[in-house]
């Protein structure tokens, strides 16, 4: 273990030396190695593809017959609108690569093995947490609306609704990572921790110190990273210094030098469970930039939920689900040691939930969608993403249109910045249509925040893009009249006072890259 001095005031604990940035480290990274072979893989296809050329007559007669099929195909096909377009406009210019790209993305080929194996957990877990049936009753007497947004996710999981459960709103990254750490403090059982993003740092340094002594005091820690973490802020080894350590330690999805669709599925969720009775959900992964001790766009502004009660059940749930998608047999006995215990009613109703990309239902968006179709007075929304599919577009411009205040807060600074014209690309059609929008001007939106009427909310790690839609492994938590709903609103106002509103005049001032970039890429959005 190195420990590194930071600032002459405290000292990290470093599992690695810190990663170096740049092109030479790029060069001489394994990440380069495999991409280079994926590369090479391509240019395999791309040669016998080149060889056929050779035959242009009989060619260009197949293609245009193969063209016509795979259109027809499309509009039969179950995708959304916007992803339709977008094959059929890559399939008209290149079709037999075009095609093979639909097939190589559509096909479960690289992630058979993973889709069939959440799909056993699926169904073997079905009624692992029990539904509390008065809970159920005064859920569908109070609001039948969320009773049957109930149903419609016991279909694609196990999902029960939590009378029980105290909810503290985290309205920062500063915030969520000094709950967290008070809370670690307490672990007596387990530590189970899923992150997409960790980094050595001092965030990540001051839980692991915390995460080591336990493990010396027989608590069971775990973790679960995923594996993009190894292009650029951990080793490639790091799971494994972790486990010398008694860490229990996985990469979620590693990159392997084989071109495989199941690199396009990632591990976006961020959970914290301890001993089953406490559970953060939201937008915070473990590095610096979450709590402003490292600036790279401005001010990061994040958040986060903390539960304590029965609902960080089904948070348990979901990690055991992904820690044993690898294993052999199926161990859920962390969930049996957690015990009834006594259950004191709560106000207001909590519902965890999660979205793979991997079964037929698109959790995340439909929560969505039913918040902004049920609206009355206002849905308030604070995402660092914004590309939209025709029907979630539709949805938010309806609910503006039929009198519901509508109000999005965006980055003023972004860190992705095709993602940030894509975002602009909506801009226009919003406004017509009723929404505010506004950027975040001190820096970086990172929250990902649903709130509407003053009774509903959800806080978890969906963005409003294809990407969490429809590409990653997702998780929230839905709130029904829990107290935490009035901090969230107060959050998003205070957050609004920071924040530049858009209009037509601001969008005239944008710089001409996004402005012109925006709307000349937003045909392949879906690929993104």
């Amino acid at each position: 273990m190195n420990e590194e001095r930071s600032n002459g005031k405290e000292t990290l604990i470093r599992l690695a030396k810190p990663m170096k940035k740049g092109f030479f480290r790029l060069i001489f990274s394994r990440f380069f190695l495999v991409v280079l072979l994926m590369l090479l893989e391509v240019l395999v296809f791309l040669s016998f593809y080149r060889w056929l050329s050779g035959y242009l007559t009989y060619l260009s007669a197949f293609l245009s017959v193969f063209t016509v099929v795979m259109v027809i195909y499309l509009f039969n096909s179950g995708m959304d609108s916007s992803a339709r377009l977008t094959w059929m406009f890559l399939i008209a210019l290149v079709p037999i690569p075009g095609a093979v790209l639909l097939w190589f993305t559509r096909n479960s080929f690289g992630h058979r093995l993973l889709s069939s194996r959440l799909r056993q957990m699926n169904e073997e877990t079905a009624g692992c947490l029990a539904q509390d049936r008065e809970v159920l009753k005064e859920i569908e007497a109070s609001d039948p609306a969320t009773a049957g947004l109930k149903r419609y996710l016991d279909k694609s999981g196990c999902f029960p609704v939590y009378g029980d459960t105290d909810v503290t709103y985290l309205p920062s990254g500063e915030a969520a990572f000094e709950a967290m750490i008070r809370e670690l403090e307490k672990a007596e059982s387990f530590i189970f921790m899923e992150y997409f993003i960790i980094e050595e740092g001092e965030m990540w340094s001051r839980i692991l110190e915390i995460l080591l002594r336990k493990v010396s005091e027989g608590v069971d820690v775990r973790v679960i990273y995923d594996g993009m973490c190894d292009m650029a802020n951990l080793p490639v080894d790091y799971a494994k210094r972790l486990r010398e350590r008694g860490i229990r330690a996985k990469k979620f999805a590693p990159l392997m030098p084989v071109v495989s669709s199941h690199y396009n599925y990632r591990d976006h969720r961020k959970i914290l469970v301890i001993d089953g009775r406490t559970a953060f959900n939201g937008g915070v992964n473990l590095a610096d930039e979450y709590i402003n001790r490292r600036k790279r766009f401005g001010r990061w502004k994040d958040a986060a939920v903390m539960l304590k009660g029965g609902a960080a059940e089904s948070f348990t749930l979901m990690f055991l689900q992904m820690w044993n998608t690898d294993e052999k047999e199926m161990d859920l006995s962390p969930l049996e040691s957690i015990g009834d215990g006594a259950r004191e009613r709560a106000e207001g109703f909590v519902m965890p939930y999660s979205d793979s990309p991997l079964d037929s239902y698109k959790a995340g968006e439909n929560v969505y969608m039913d918040i902004l179709n049920r609206a009355d007075d206002y849905v308030h929304i604070m995402t660092p993403y914004l590309i939209l599919d025709d029907e979630l577009e539709t949805a938010i411009r309806f609910a503006a249109q039929r009198g519901v205040d509508v109000k999005i807060i965006l980055p003023g600074i972004p860190d992705k910045k095709m993602a940030y014209a894509l975002a602009k690309s909506h801009y226009k059609r919003l406004l017509d249509a009723g929404v505010g929008v506004y950027e975040y001007e001190p820096g970086f939106m990172h929250s990902k925040v649903f709130c509407c009427d003053g009774k509903k909310a959800v806080v978890g790690t969906i963005n409003l893009d294809y990407r969490s839609l429809y590409h990653h492994f997702e998780c929230a938590t839905y709130l029904y009249g829990c107290p935490c709903i009035e901090d969230i609103e107060k959050d998003f106002g205070e957050t609004l006072k920071r924040c530049k509103k858009v209009s037509d005049e601001t969008m005239k001032k944008d710089p001409l890259f996004y402005r012109l970039v925006g709307p000349l890429i937003k045909f392949i959005a879906p690929l993104m």
